[in-house]
């Protein structure tokens, strides 16, 4: 393995003067049309043939070595999230209700920074990297629908990598983990009918929310007695509404949920589970439903192989002591998309360096510790002149 990966004091301000720009100007869900057009011009000064607008806002850099070897890609999602940010630092979002809470605003920093690396040492690259922003990775499916636009078949892509930051590990931290690593996701949309009426006189009504709320009681029931304990599985009732006043039964109780596991079997089987058990509820009650299951992302689940090459290569460019063990997580990634194509590794880069850099994802006062980033640039490139000769 070629892990000779040294990343410049100038290079590591510059990614960091890259990544506090994105996170004052946040972009949702196919949207992130000004960060695209900066990545797209960075990737062109550094001399990437580019390609702009696959999987809607999606953009590839790609570079050819002068030697034989595979096609990898490295990958970075793009999207912030609708979440005002509580913070009040000098980077603080600009752009009200929206925010980097999820950490994507370093991912495209590093990789733009990794791509600067590359470029400089192109002599010394064997095969194809590309450089992969994904839009909308947050809910909406952007690697899917890049891959439906025909990511793979355009660029030959052979390999995949990628990684994510998190505040649940230590500053410059590597976690590996082969196999399952992320849970799937799917949704559920209820609409559990009835028949309205005066508070004061339920026997003349059929209630929707007395049915509804017995179905959130008892749908737990799939997790805890009809799902093997040692495969983790995560029902949650995200959204309930019924009702305008105090006095009224309302004819409609309508439920949004979240449906989360690691096992394809057990995900398989969940939209008959859950089924079963609101029309269970409804006919007690005497009323009614729709339900409509979304199935979202798959697992994503890292080749065996893979893992064990990127982890070791990991290993030899940071050295062994910040190289450990990732937990699974009951979170979702639509890279899950791009690992059911080739063989893949998704991994995670510590960011927790004190209290303020330790706030969940998704929060609004998530930060990052920004000394992880020289870390992040530095194993994208080492997997860009190392994988395409020497990946299994």
């Amino acid at each position: 393995m070629s892990a000779t990966i040294t990343v410049p004091r100038s290079l590591a301000d510059e990614v960091v003067a890259i990544r506090r720009d994105l996170h004052m100007h946040p972009e949702l869900g196919f949207a992130e049309i000004r960060t695209a057009g900066f990545v797209a011009a960075r990737l062109r000064t550094l001399g990437y043939e580019v390609h702009e607008g696959i999987g809607r806002t999606g953009v590839v850099g790609v570079i050819r070595g002068g030697r034989p070897g595979k096609t990898v890609m490295l990958r970075a999602d793009m999207d912030a999230l609708p979440v005002l940010e509580e913070r009040t630092h000098e980077y603080r979002s600009r752009v009200e209700g929206a925010m980097h809470a999820c950490g994507h605003d370093g991912h495209v920093a590093m990789l733009l920074g990794a791509a600067a690396l590359i470029a400089d040492r192109k002599d010394e690259l064997a095969g194809t990297v590309c450089l992969v922003f994904q839009p909308a990775e947050e809910g909406l499916g952007g690697a899917k629908v890049m891959v439906e636009d025909g990511l793979f078949e355009r660029f030959g892509i052979e390999r995949a990598y990628g990684l994510h930051l998190s505040t649940k590990y230590p500053t410059g931290v590597l976690g590996f983990r082969e196999g399952p690593m992320y849970a799937s996701s799917d949704s559920i949309d209820i609409e559990v009918e009835g028949i309205g009426g005066h508070g004061s006189a339920p026997h003349d009504a059929v209630d929707p929310i007395y049915a509804a709320a017995q179905f959130v009681t008892s749908v737990q029931q799939v997790v805890a007695r009809q799902i093997d304990p040692l495969e983790p599985a995560v029902i949650t009732i995200g959204a309930f509404h019924a009702g305008t006043t105090h006095n009224v039964i309302p004819r409609t109780a309508r439920l949004m949920g979240t449906v989360r596991a690691f096992s394809t079997g057990v995900r398989e089987a969940m939209p008959a589970r859950i089924e079963r058990v609101l029309r269970s509820c409804c006919e007690s009650a005497g009323a009614s439903y729709t339900f409509d299951y979304s199935w979202r992302y798959p697992v994503t689940s890292n080749d065996a192989e893979q893992t064990r090459y990127a982890r070791g290569l990991a290993a030899a460019t940071l050295g062994d002591e910040l190289v450990v063990d990732a937990a699974m997580l009951m979170g979702a990634e639509d890279f899950s998309f791009f690992a059911q194509r080739v063989p893949a590794c998704f991994y995670t880069l510590g960011c927790s360096g004190d209290r303020n850099t330790s706030h969940p994802h998704h929060s609004s006062l998530f930060d990052i510790d920004e000394a992880a980033l020289p870390n992040g640039v530095a194993m994208m490139a080492a997997l860009a002149f190392d994988a395409p000769r020497n990946a299994p």
